[in-house]
């Protein structure tokens, strides 16, 4: 692979090692955040059922001090009723005081059930009160105990964080771009290996999710420095330390020449000699036979 995919491959360990810091810190801490939360929820009924109580004992005082009112208003009507002139008076000012008993007798009734709901949620303030000091308790202590491990992991998490920016140091900033976009999307998981299936085929995967890919894959990230996407989940594809180029691209077998049996080769060299011999044969008897116009004496 070219060095800008090299530099990938790099930035894609730093990440994923900065992440499982930060996941370990946060399974620590889990605990911690969930009673917090705990905590805060129980904070929070507190302060609103004595935002409530206030409210209501406010209108307790409110109803009170009507009935003390409209009772200071009876007296006095009882007192002109008394000095009446005439029968006419009296009769008015008797309507009246019965008017206003009956309107002393609702707010007497309103209070009763604002008391009734006071005293119940005095109950619950109290309670609420106790279980919030108690889970504060709690919290205290979990924080207690895992401080010493928070801070090694923050401290991990720090070292960590340094390694990670020196390897984004090292990437092109369109390459760094393309790979911060896909690591906020794949949760640091910016890039996939590709995997060969079958060894006895030049197919190849994208390990990430399982998509084939292009046979010619493989050649084009070993020999280019650019950036190859897989054509499925869009990550960035790099060439893993166990698919070498040995394994990974299959070589074309040399064609073997045919093997000729010895018991052939025997045979053809017999029927050579035979031939040879026949030759050999014809040539003599062509020497031996008399030449025309010769007479034998």
């Amino acid at each position: 692979m070219g060095p800008t995919n090299i530099a990938l491959v790099k930035l894609l360990r730093a990440e994923q090692k900065l992440r499982e810091g930060q996941s370990r810190l946060e399974a620590v801490s889990k605990n911690v955040r969930i009673q917090e939360r705990k905590v805060n929820e129980l904070s929070e009924r507190h302060s609103l059922s004595q935002a409530t109580l206030k409210e209501q004992q406010g209108q307790v005082g409110e109803f009170d001090l009507e009935v003390k009112t409209r009772d200071a208003k009876i007296e006095r009507l009882r007192t002109q009723q008394q000095n009446a002139k005439n029968n006419r008076e009296y009769q008015a000012f008797l309507v009246e005081i019965n008017s206003e008993k009956l309107d002393k007798a609702k707010v007497e009734e309103q209070l009763l059930s604002v008391m009734a709901s006071v005293e119940k949620l005095q109950a619950e303030t109290r309670e609420l009160s106790g279980l919030l000091n108690v889970e504060k308790e709690k919290a205290q202590a979990m924080r207690g105990e895992i401080g010493g491990r928070v801070k090694q992991l923050q401290a991990e998490i720090d070292s960590l964080r340094v390694i990670r920016e020196g390897a984004a140091g090292s990437v092109p900033q369109k390459a760094l771009e393309a790979f911060e976009r896909l690591a906020d999307r794949f949760e640091g998981e910016a890039m996939s290996a590709l995997a060969k299936p079958d060894r006895r085929r030049e197919e190849y995967a994208c390990t990430a999710c399982n998509m084939d890919l292009v046979t010619d894959v493989y050649n084009k990230l070993h020999s280019r420095d650019e950036l190859i996407f897989c054509p499925s989940c869009k990550r960035i594809l790099y060439i893993p330390d166990d698919l070498p180029i040995e394994l990974a691209v299959n070589k074309v077998k040399e064609k073997k020449e045919p093997r000729i049996k010895t018991s052939n080769l025997k045979a053809a060299v017999n029927r050579q000699t035979a031939a040879e011999d026949v030759m050999k044969s014809i040539t003599l008897e062509e020497d031996d036979s008399p030449t025309e116009g010769t007479t034998s004496s």
